[in-house]
């Protein structure tokens, strides 16, 4: 289900929406030394046990830990699966997930095949930084209230060196989880204000997104996809002239700042 329609009809996103596509998986009969290998070498804690894409189990560290080496996984491996499907919703995984302290869920498809994995920090991501029409429709209202003029929505793509940013800074740690979600197909849309031309002197103003562009551009992606709210005519909106203030010109001039400088932890660290 495509999650744009989904928060247009009121519904919840779905695991298919978040879920990865492209998994990892073992057979019953390999070994427990050579599940093991495979766990130190990645980033891996446990995979699922397939025979072909029917999913016949899951198999974790923990798993093996105690097993003899030459053991087959279906000797070792979880049998009693809890799994998801793609329709169901990212809450209802959610609390699956917080409830068994499962920290991956094999989604399976109606036939019982493989078709992705979600994880507690997938649940986690589709719960921040969404660009949803909810949040884009109530930008274009208070642009129309303040400013009198026309707008409207387009879904396009852009490029990312026409766009003006808006803020000065991101910080490392969420740039490195825009990073994931760009590996994985996550990354949300960015909601991008063209003022009133064609985009080609400056006019695309970066209203949300900065982390995800950032992340794009370090990964040397060209394009984007974007909500787009075109005005009628150009306008001296307040954060054109933000950007201006502070010499934003292109991703470029947005400063990287570690996570430890941000706001909230430097709270932390103040009250304690």
């Amino acid at each position: 289900m495509d999650e744009a329609l989904a928060h247009a009809n009121g519904e919840t996103p779905a695991v298919g929406d978040y879920m990865t596509r492209d998994v990892a998986t073992v057979s019953a009969d390999d070994t427990v030394s050579d599940v093991a290998a495979r766990i130190s070498e990645s980033d891996h804690n446990g995979f699922p046990v397939t025979d072909g894409r029917h999913v016949e189990g899951f198999v974790s560290a923990r798993d093996l830990l105690l097993a003899d080496p030459d053991e087959l996984l279906f000797k070792v491996m979880t049998e009693d699966l809890v799994v998801a499907h793609p329709e169901m919703d990212v809450t209802d995984a959610a609390r699956v997930i917080l409830r068994s302290g499962i920290q991956k869920l094999p989604v399976v498809d109606d036939a019982g095949n493989l078709v992705g994995i979600i994880t507690n920090a997938d649940v986690i991501r589709s719960q921040i930084e969404r660009a949803t029409p909810e949040k884009v429709g109530k930008l274009m209202r208070t642009l129309e209230t303040i400013h009198g003029v026309s707008i409207t929505e387009e879904r396009r793509t852009v490029t990312i060196s026409d766009v003006v940013p808006t803020q000065g800074k991101v910080y490392a740690d969420e740039l490195e989880g825009r990073r994931y979600e760009l590996e994985n197909g996550l990354a949300e849309p960015l909601v991008v204000i063209d003022n009133g031309s064609t985009g080609d002197d400056g006019s695309l103003l970066l209203a949300d997104g900065h982390h995800r562009v950032m992340a794009a551009e370090r990964a040397g992606v060209a394009e984007m996809d974007a909500y787009v709210i075109v005005l009628e005519r150009a306008v001296d909106l307040g954060m054109a002239r933000t950007a201006r203030t502070e010499g934003l010109d292109s991703i470029a001039d947005i400063d990287v700042v570690d996570y430890a400088r941000h706001p909230l932890v430097e709270t932390i660290e103040r009250l304690q």
